[in-house]
């Protein structure tokens, strides 16, 4: 499985297709969830996935800070086999280029709720009461490198 990134003007069409189509095909349909799932952030992101025999087998995206947040945030996580590490490993790269390419000394993300505990184990702290992003429940959360 190779790791693979880039901002937005660094990425071919098919790839940006290939992350949109996805990130669409979980948050906004799978989720029953209509929403403006591609934003302004997507310009500035670190957009970043793992990828087996040509499919995007995982995704996120880091946010530089003072785009979404204060802080460098990690979001649009999605795992395609789920339960198998592929989130794990593909947030702690995450962190990792947040660190070394943006900077970062915190990172915050807004978990869906039942996920609290994949990020936990990465170190993240919840710091929010649970709110309800476009009708799912969420939780704000933070890690300090």
């Amino acid at each position: 499985m190779e790791l693979r990134y880039g901002r937005l003007d660094e990425l071919t069409i098919r790839e940006i297709y290939e992350i949109f189509r996805l990130r669409v095909s979980v948050f906004v349909v799978e989720q029953n969830c209509p929403y403006q799932e591609i934003d302004d952030a997507d310009k500035e992101a670190i957009h970043m996935w793992l990828e087996e025999d040509g499919r995007i087998m995982a995704y996120l995206r880091v946010i530089p800070a003072g785009l979404v947040f204060d802080q460098v945030s990690i979001g649009r996580v999605i795992a395609v086999k789920r339960r198998c590490g592929l989130a794990t490993r593909l947030i702690k790269e995450g962190i990792k280029t947040a660190a070394e390419e943006l900077g970062a000394t915190e990172i915050v993300l807004e978990a869906q709720t039942y996920a609290r505990s994949l990020y936990e184990k990465l170190g993240f702290c919840q710091i929010s009461e649970e709110f309800l992003e476009d009708g799912i429940p969420h939780i704000k959360m933070r890690l300090e490198i």
